[in-house]
């Protein structure tokens, strides 16, 4: 099982900025054509990011995930609209 979080002050501001939600962003882990790349390393945390559909729009979600007691823990950092680059790359390997 997988278990999502975020810090809230950061959803909120995410929300503001882009027009999306983390609990919406979750759903793109759902996607069975989503694909999940390397993003960067931010202060010795690797950091991961996943485009997929979400209720008919492309989102890049970039998140950091760790196993704790054997449950996999998935932290949302940023979820936005895919740049038409992105949504590009995303449909030339689906």
């Amino acid at each position: 099982m997988v278990r999502f979080e975020w810090d809230e002050v950061k959803a909120v501001a995410n929300r503001r900025k882009y027009g999306v939600n983390f609990v919406s962003a979750q759903q793109a882990f759902l996607d069975p054509l989503a694909r999940i790349a390397p993003d960067r390393i931010v202060l010795g945390e690797e950091r991961w990011k996943i485009t997929g559909w979400v209720q008919g729009a492309l989102l890049v979600v970039v998140f950091t995930a760790v196993e704790v007691e054997g449950e996999e823990h998935v932290r949302i950092i940023s979820a936005r609209g895919a740049t038409r680059q992105e949504r590009r790359d995303f449909e030339g390997r689906a």
